[in-house]
């Protein structure tokens, strides 16, 4: 008797003894079963021959019971899927209370299921949501892999702040009630576990620099933290970062990488996850209905993501995206939230988004930002006021990722450092790759829950992440 997934079963065609366990969707009529074990968003139907089925059996066949089944694999007599399981025996492995259980056959709210997220995935949605989620992870590794990056660990635990952000989480051991204070009456982080003031990770990019400048090519890919007390459906507290970083490359080989990788993982799951993406582009479908003409999407799910693999992106200079918004008609008739009036501004997602979906009508790259408006390592382009820094800018979303050539130059480092108050002593290590065999160097930043968001058309961020970590929240 083969052991096989529902996903494997449900493209068998020939008759054969199988066994199968997952969990009950739906029970009916005391004789069909609706059994899913998570590997497809399809359940498979068991026909169980109640006659020769004691009853106490049948009672605990109850939505979200855990069962083993075992029976023959034949031809569907119903409409709806091709096979079907006659069953000749069932083992309940684990009752569930059909007065309790939360996950009921009927539509539930997100909200409501976020305060069931240890549950979720047990309806389609988030099943799908969640394969969707896994696949785009290995695609991210598998790029890589492919394209000769080695993968690092940066640390979650850390004394710098790699974006100047200053809305880091604290780590320490001192006792909250009765810190060990200095003669000034400040904490003394001497006496804390590091001997020093440290903090969760913003970033892991500050230290992938420095394995560049040695392997030339390398990837990080792990938890980021941000003590940010917002409570949008874009923002949490705990996610996720992918960050290469490339020695011997400027700003326009950080584009190709860019555009390159973003077009293969997205074209990834389009090839092997076509059944999840199905689904929830017509989930996504019936929600655009639900909402006012103008609101709704051109596009649907698919549509944008083939939108992004399709098209070549656009490469603009903030200053040209600054002329086009500017002289654009939702700017002279005030459409936009936030006007555009002059060079310098920051883009907000509006702006973002009319370029990619009116303007250009494809994906793209904006570079060459004011430096007072991004971050200290950027490297300082030739006019003194502007920076390589690039956006990726995606339709529905706005900015994707962003990165930059970073500043290879010693003095011009410290220079930037100097003005923003940064120090030189906190950053030495970062200092000494300027010193040692400096040599042009870039690479970007991609939020990954903000690509899960993209390919599986999800409007809150907090649903494509297992556990949302949020102020006020960290349950489970």
């Amino acid at each position: 008797m083969t052991t096989l997934t529902i996903a494997q079963l449900l493209k068998e065609t020939k008759q054969e003894s199988v066994e199968i366990k997952g969990w009950v969707r739906t029970f009916r009529a005391k004789r069909f079963i609706a059994l899913n074990d998570g590997s497809t968003l399809n359940n498979i139907q068991c026909v169980v021959d109640f006659e020769n089925t004691d009853e106490d059996t049948l009672k605990r066949i109850t939505t979200g019971a855990a069962v083993h089944i075992k029976g023959e694999l034949v031809e569907s007599q119903g409409k709806g899927q091709s096979v079907e399981i006659v069953v000749s025996s069932i083992e309940i492995l684990g009752d569930s209370d059909p007065e309790t259980y939360p996950i009921q056959p009927k539509k539930h709210s997100f909200e409501f299921l976020r305060e069931n997220a240890h549950l979720r995935t047990r309806t389609n949605t988030f099943s799908a949501v969640m394969r969707l989620r896994s696949a785009l992870s290995f695609a991210v590794h598998k790029y890589f892999n492919d394209n000769g990056f080695y993968h690092m660990h940066t640390p979650i635990i850390t004394g710098s702040d790699a974006e100047g952000a200053g809305e880091m989480f604290r780590v320490s051991t001192l006792d909250q009630k009765k810190p060990p204070l200095t003669e000034g009456g400040a904490i003394d982080h001497t006496k804390n576990f590091f001997g020093k003031d440290t903090n969760l990770t913003v970033s892991g990019q500050l230290e992938a620099e420095t394995y560049a400048m040695s392997l030339g090519k390398v990837y990080t890919f792990g938890p980021t933290f941000r003590a940010e007390n917002s409570n949008t459906s874009r923002h949490l507290s705990e996610f996720w970062m992918i960050e290469p970083e490339v020695a011997f490359m400027d700003l326009a080989g950080n584009m190709d990488l860019a555009e390159d990788f973003m077009k293969s993982v997205i074209a990834y799951v389009l090839e092997h996850n076509a059944e999840d993406l199905a689904f929830l582009d017509q989930r996504l479908r019936d929600e655009e209905k639900t909402k006012p003409q103008a609101e709704r999407s051109e596009l649907s799910l698919i549509e944008k993501l083939k939108f992004v693999t399709d098209n070549n992106f656009k490469r603009v200079s903030y200053t040209e995206a600054i002329d086009i918004l500017r002289n654009s008609k939702p700017n002279k008739k005030k459409k936009f939230k936030y006007i555009i009036n002059e060079w310098g501004a920051d883009l907000q997602s509006e702006h973002e988004r009319f370029l990619v979906e009116k303007h250009f009508k494809c994906p793209v790259i904006l570079f060459d930002y004011p430096a007072n408006i991004k971050a200290f390592y950027m490297r300082l382009n030739e006019d003194g006021k502007t920076v390589r820094a690039m956006d990726v800018l995606f339709p529905g979303i706005g900015e994707m990722a962003g990165g930059s050539q970073r500043e290879e130059r010693l003095d011009i480092l410290k220079q930037k450092m100097a003005v923003l108050d940064i120090s030189e002593e906190e950053l030495w290590w970062y200092l000494d790759l300027r010193k040692y065999g400096t040599a042009v160097h870039s690479g970007f930043g991609l939020g990954f829950e903000r690509l899960v968001m993209f390919a599986t058309g999800m409007g809150n961020i907090r649903d494509v992440i297992p556990y949302p970590r949020t102020p006020q929240n960290a349950e489970f």
